[in-house]
């Protein structure tokens, strides 16, 4: 757990000044010996528990999550780790957004009829692209995961999600990013190929603009 006074000895800040702005009291942060993969695969048995669902009975497994372990992705290796052998998985990448994507096409496949029982998971682990002595990001993200299963109905009439609407705006993609790093570098050989070594940066964000979308473009529509 990392506390708002914690920040007072990295950044010029204070718990008084996140709180107002954020609400934000304290954040949890992944322990040295554990991955994102462990923190998806808690919440999926907590949610299947809850369901009183058999992993085995899952017939599809989405993960939602912006910092995999493994860029290929975890959610079959999560699907294996909860006992949900017979389960399709793949990674859905949306960001902040990720685990409504993942709601909306976890009923899609149920609505064809394709799946009937389907483990929808949201997990990050944020703080591995924190920069953490920028004021304007450190103080916001930290690390979890939550699940839920979802299991198809006979009819529309009986279905717990009643709709849905999806909008996306690439335009100010750049408010919010963890950027690809370039690093063109020839490889030792004859033919001296020039190939990207690069790697991913640390999280940017603008914050006047993020908080200008987000209270004027992310609304509830009846």
């Amino acid at each position: 757990i990392m506390e708002n006074d914690d920040f007072v000895s990295l950044v010029d800040t204070n718990d008084e000044w996140i709180g107002k702005r954020t609400g934000i009291r304290k954040r949890r942060l992944i322990k040295d010996g554990s991955n994102l993969r462990d923190l998806a695969a808690q919440a999926a048995v907590a949610a299947l528990k809850s369901a009183a669902v058999d992993a085995k009975d899952i017939d599809l497994v989405v993960l939602a999550t912006s910092s995999p372990d493994d860029l290929f992705g975890d959610a079959a290796a999560v699907a294996h780790a909860v006992g949900a052998t017979s389960a399709a998985a793949f990674d859905l990448t949306a960001a902040c957004s990720g685990f409504l994507y993942g709601l909306v096409t976890a009923s899609q496949f149920m609505e064809s009829g394709a799946y009937k029982k389907v483990l929808v998971i949201g997990a990050d682990a944020l703080t591995r692209f924190v920069d953490w002595e920028d004021r304007g990001t450190c103080i916001l993200f930290g690390d979890g995961a939550g699940a839920m299963v979802m299991e198809a109905v006979p009819s529309a009439d009986s279905s717990g999600l009643l709709g849905f609407s999806l909008r996306s705006n690439g335009a100010g993609s750049c408010t919010l990013q963890v950027p690809f790093q370039h690093n063109f570098q020839e490889l030792n050989n004859v033919a001296k190929t020039v190939v990207d070594r690069g790697t991913y940066g640390k999280m940017t964000m603008n914050g006047p603009d993020v908080y200008k979308f987000a209270v004027s473009e992310v609304k509830f529509h009846q």
